[in-house]
């Protein structure tokens, strides 16, 4: 059965190291998030640094995930200092448990807050795509589908919750979003 993968990703207005309460602020509550949402049903996996390595996520050794990539809109620094960026990487059952994830609880209150935290780019945020079993995204697969759904909108390739696609490439959605269909998963 094939698993949805999903790639986040955003532009912060101040580097990680920066040490005012707004950024600390998304730090301490992006850890809270992260354990939530790992807990939730229907998530199988997200990219971790392998052996619990600290640095930007440029240093780090990432596994199966691959080497660590980002846009080529992303203009900021790659450094300790200077990495203004917060992404994500995850493996879900589908759509309906990833949607309850993100829209509810905590990471629904930091989605509230998102403009205090992250520059508004005019490019998509998140992109989902379907893998086969066993399979384990990367980085760079995350970032290609995101790229091609910024150049091309969705597609069965790359795409959101609002344009949603089943495994079999067909359009679906999740009930209560997204434009009007005949499947409701």
């Amino acid at each position: 059965m094939p698993h949805l993968a999903l790639y986040t990703f955003g532009v912060l207005k101040s580097p990680l190291a920066d040490p005012a309460p707004l950024t600390r602020e998304l730090h301490d509550s992006g850890e809270a998030i992260y354990r939530k949402i790992s807990q939730h049903p229907g998530h199988l996996a997200h990219a971790e640094a392998a052996d619990g390595d600290r640095g930007t996520h440029f240093e780090l050794h990432w596994g199966a995930w691959g080497e660590f990539a980002v846009p080529n809109w992303y203009g900021k620094g790659h450094t300790v200092e200077t990495t203004a960026l917060a992404t994500t990487l995850s493996l879900w059952t589908d759509l309906r448990p990833a949607f309850d994830a993100i829209y509810t609880g905590l990471h629904r209150e930091a989605l509230n807050r998102r403009h205090d935290w992250f520059e508004r780019t005019g490019h998509p945020s998140h992109v989902f795509w379907w893998v086969s079993d066993g399979v384990i995204p990367t980085w760079q697969d995350g970032v290609s589908r995101l790229e091609h759904l910024h150049g091309r909108g969705s597609a069965p390739h790359a795409f959101t919750f609002h344009h949603s696609f089943a495994p079999d490439g067909t359009p679906t959605r999740v009930k209560g979003i997204g434009p009007k269909s005949d499947q409701v998963r």
